[in-house]
Parts: C-alpha cells; sequence; structure tokens
C-alpha cells in the first residue's frame, strides 16, 4: 500500500494511525502526488486565507472513501493540524474497515504514562475518562484498565531518591529465534564462539558505569538482567557477570535485582543457584503458553511440562518472587488453549503474570507473512485475561503498547500486591534513570524536569565487540549529564 502525503510532512503520525487498521504491512511514501497505482491512502492540507481544509482518501481493493474537515485559519497550528489529520483518517478508516479500534486515536506506547500527568495536574478520574473516550476515541474498557493500572503505580511512583539510578544487563543470546521475537538475540549455534570476548567486554562496561555511579555519589535502587535470555549462557559465565555487578555497584541497599530466566530449556539448578547466590530477589519464567503444539510451531524447543518443571526447581529453591509471561494470539492457538494455559498458571500461583499480545515485527520471522498471522482470538484472549486475573488478586501494574500488535491490544503486567516490579513501572513511566550494559542496551537519563536524554549501545555482539573503544567514548555523554 502507498500512502501519500500532501502539504503536509506528518509521515510517522500517519503511518501510525494507519497501522492501528492495516498492522504487518510494509508501505511506501510519497509526497505531493495526485495519486499512485494500487491500493492508497492520502492525506492533504490546503491552506486558504479563512480556513484550512483537511482531506483523506483511501483506495483498497478498488473501493474508494474519502473525508474532509476545516478550521479557521486564525485558529490553526501546526500541532494542531497534526491531530486534525490524525483524527480525521482515523475516522475515515473507521467507516471503511467498519471497526473501531479499542485504544482509539492513541497511539504511544505508554497510555498510563499518559493517565499519570493527567492526575498530577489534578484531574478527576471522570475528567480523565472524557478525555480519553471523547478526544481520542479510546473505549470505556480500555480506560478503565489504563485508570486501574495507574492507581497501582500512584504510592509507587514517588517512592524513590532522585539519585538513585537502575541498571540493565543485556545478555543478547537465545538457544533459538522465536518466530515472533523482534529482539536482538543470537541463537547459542551461531554465537557461541561470540560469548567468552562478548562477557569480557560486558564486565568491562560494568566496571566504567560503576566508576560513574561512584564518582557522582549514586546508589543503585534495582538491577534487571535481559536479552535475550540471560540463561543461555553457562552458570560459570552468568557467575561472572553477576559476581562483576557486586563488585561494580553496592547492592546492600537495592529494592529490586531481577533476572530473566526465561526459557525452560535454559534453566538448570546449577544457573537457579547461581541467581540466588548472587542475591536477586525476583525472576521470570517464561512459557508463553502451555500447548506443546504452540510451542513447536514458534520455534520453542521445549516443553509444557519442562516449563512446570522449571517453576517447581525455582520454588524449591526458595525464590518468592516468580512471574510468568504468556503471549495471547501466537500462530495455531486458540480461545481454549490459550484460557486453559492461563488458568494452568494461575494455579501454580505465582507471584506475577503478564500477558502479551502478539507484534508483529517487521524483523520477527512472522512478519513475512505479514495479514496472515492476525487472524486469531488475540481480542478473546486478552479480554478472559483481564478478568480472570483480577479476580484472582493479580493487579495490573504496568502496561505498554508496540506496533503492529494484533487488534491493537497492549501488553499489562499483573502481580500480587506488594510484588510489583519496580524496574518495570520506573521504564515505563520514564521516571528514574537507568544505565544500560551490553549490547542493545540503552541508557536512559531522566533530568530533574523529566527531560530525557538517551545514550545507546551498538545493536548486535559483533559490532559491541569489535568497536567496544569507540562505544565506551560514548560514555561521556553520560559523565557531562551528571556534571549538570
Amino acid at each position: 500500500m502507498t500512502i501519500i502525503l500532501n502539504n503536509n510532512e506528518y509521515k510517522y503520525e500517519t503511518e501510525a494511525t494507519v497501522k492501528l487498521f492495516i498492522p504487518a504491512v510494509r508501505f511506501a511514501f510519497l509526497t505531493n502526488v495526485r495519486d499512485a497505482d494500487g491500493d492508497v491512502i492520502m492525506t492533504r492540507i490546503k491552506k486558504c486565507s479563512e480556513y484550512v481544509y483537511f482531506y483523506a482518501y483511501i483506495r483498497e481493493n478498488g473501493i474508494k472513501m474519502r473525508s474532509s474537515c476545516r478550521v479557521k485559519a486564525n485558529e490553526f497550528t501546526e500541532k494542531d493540524g497534526e491531530f486534525t489529520i490524525c483524527r480525521l483518517l482515523f475516522l475515515l478508516l473507521c467507516r471503511f474497515f467498519n471497526t473501531k479500534p479499542k485504544w482509539g486515536l492513541l497511539t504511544g506506547i505508554r497510555p498510563v504514562k499518559k493517565v499519570n500527568q493527567l492526575i498530577f495536574q489534578g484531574k478527576s478520574k471522570e475528567d480523565i475518562k472524557d478525555i480519553f473516550t471523547g478526544k481520542y476515541f479510546v473505549s470505556e474498557a480500555k480506560m478503565e484498565i489504563a485508570y486501574r493500572t495507574a492507581m497501582v503505580q500512584q504510592p509507587i511512583l514517588p517512592d524513590f531518591d532522585r539519585k538513585t539510578v537502575s541498571i540493565y544487563v543485556s545478555i543478547p543470546f537465545c538457544p533459538t529465534r522465536c518466530s515472533y521475537c523482534s529482539f536482538v538475540s543470537h541463537s547459542m549455534d551461531s554465537a557461541v564462539k561470540l560469548i567468552p570476548e562478548y562477557i569480557q567486554r560486558l564486565c568491562r562496561e560494568l566496571e566504567i558505569l560503576g566508576e560513574i555511579v561512584d564518582r557522582n555519589g549514586l546508589k543503585v535502587d534495582t538491577v534487571y538482567f535481559g536479552g535475550g535470555t540471560p540463561t543461555s549462557i553457562s552458570a560459570e559465565d552468568l557467575y561472572k557477570v553477576m559476581k562483576k555487578t557486586s563488585e561494580c555497584f553496592d547492592l546492600s541497599v537495592i529494592r529490586e535485582y531481577n533476572v530473566e530466566a526465561g526459557r525452560a530449556d535454559t534453566i538448570t539448578e546449577e544457573k537457579l543457584a547461581v541467581i540466588k547466590e548472587m542475591k536477586a530477589t525476583r525472576i521470570s519464567i517464561n512459557p508463553q503458553t502451555l500447548n506443546n503444539e504452540v510451542l513447536k510451531e514458534i520455534g520453542r524447543k521445549h516443553t509444557a511440562e519442562q516449563v512446570l518443571e522449571a517453576y517447581a526447581l525455582a520454588r524449591k529453591l526458595g525464590f518468592n518472587n516468580i512471574n510468568m509471561d504468556l503471549i495471547a494470539g501466537l500462530p495455531s492457538d486458540s480461545f481454549d488453549s490459550f484460557k486453559n494455559t492461563l488458568d494452568r498458571i494461575i494455579e501454580l500461583d505465582p507471584d506475577g503474570i503478564t500477558v502479551h499480545a502478539l507484534t508483529i515485527k517487521r524483523s520477527a520471522g512472522l512478519y513475512q507473512n505479514g495479514r496472515e498471522n492476525i487472524q486469531n482470538p488475540a481480542c478473546m484472549m486478552v479480554d478472559y485475561a483481564i478478568n480472570t486475573l483480577i479476580s484472582h488478586d493479580y493487579n495490573p501494574y504496568y502496561m505498554y503498547r508496540q506496533k503492529n500488535t494484533i487488534d491493537n491490544l497492549e501488553n499489562i503486567g499483573y502481580s500480587k500486591s506488594g510484588k510489583e516490579s519496580l524496574y518495570n513501572i520506573y521504564i515505563m513511566d520514564e521516571t528514574q534513570t537507568i544505565l544500560g550494559a551490553g549490547c542493545a542496551a540503552s541508557t536512559k537519563l531522566v533530568d530533574e524536569n523529566n527531560s530525557i536524554q538517551r545514550v545507546m549501545n551498538y545493536k548486535f555482539p559483533y559490532e559491541y565487540i569489535n568497536r567496544f573503544d569507540e562505544l565506551m567514548k560514548k560514555k561521556d555523554e553520560i559523565r557531562e549529564f551528571f556534571k549538570k
């Protein structure tokens, strides 16, 4: 499909709006042309002395539809233009496809952050409801879950010292690459030769970040080991990185230490013992589904039985804050299968359950089949999860959304009271500085005005290794930030 922009430069905003209705499709873009071959979406702005006119047009499979509106020229601003054209296009696509996305016109990844900002401004729940449902066309059900999540966060968000930071450590390796995965992760078959040098460089980066924390009198609040799958490396290598983390930072006063134990085929008693010895307080064991056929379909090399064994082993070793991830809308999964998975997971009584909606990212294998992958009951699955988890005293405590997500859905972390992940809340609310180590890790520097500066590490392990010295020079940006 081709998107034509006439007399406007709202490429990002237009594409984000279109993707609410047409996910998992690559678009071609043209500017200031009358038409193009094939399926077309076009937006146009025409400025006159008295009015500014907005036009939206779609042609798909020979079916055409258009819409227009106008505003007074003396009331027009560029920001208004962006919102007006997206609103016009949204309403046109609602009519054309005879559907209305439940998140309405909201395309941002942090709807709960918007709720928190409105609460901070003194808005009541009714005020927030009016804004979400009236201005952005969000359904009442989605507004309610966003508000409920914000209320769980409200007593937590102010509860940190501005001189604290969180540490993110990236282990970008997995046993195999899942078909839905868009993370920068490498299968062990192709990456095993990179691991020794990667671990060496990673430990050096932790030393450098430790020096920055020390020199600026900062305190580490939370630590998060993610990836990839951190437990895909050996117990010995995992010990090296975790030991180095404890040497580089004072972890005696941290409030949370997360490790994504991840896939059951990487979890061993030896690795869990290392994680326990290094005093991690929270781990994730992520089945995604307990349907063995679906596991095989998505490229996982473990069974549901192995997931249950890994969970039992973690409990036996004394882990008292375990999260489990599920994905709604996986290829070949059914509503009954998802329901069975969720019900069985709830019976295990983990401390947290995160429900992701399947996202078809460009770098994921599933993207190659485009729209073929989005015909499934993901919406029913998510609705069932919301109602069932809340009824079992799992509270939604963080939420984020992504482009190309099936049915324009969301990802929600639920937990028992007091078991919320502080790191997940802070990273989604963009409240606390996070120092990232490892390939594809992002350092997010938050100042006293909540302005954000990002310092990105190189994306791939071989690039991280080969250009390490060059990358470490970028740490001067972090040093300069703290000098200010």
